[in-house]
């Protein structure tokens, strides 16, 4: 059984899935406990993966709606 990721792999991941196209900037990322199945992580680990790309600028919430990509530029 692999190893799941450190929270600073997950947040690596996410940003590469983004750069390669799989998350479109406008799009919505999957649910919580989609990522959390597809990681095999807690909902915890998601919920502060994602709260620090928001903290970024790279994810945005919307109320009632979820988590989409934002505009985003590569570095």
């Amino acid at each position: 059984m692999p190893i799941p990721p450190t929270m600073d792999e997950l947040i690596k991941d996410l940003l590469r899935r983004i750069e390669v196209g799989e998350f479109q900037p406008g799009g919505q990322i999957p649910s919580t406990q989609e990522l959390s199945d597809h990681y095999d992580v807690s909902l915890s680990t998601i919920h502060r993966a994602v709260a620090k790309l928001r903290g970024q600028g790279v994810l945005v919430g919307r109320p009632g709606r979820g988590v989409f990509v934002a505009e985003y530029r590569r570095r």
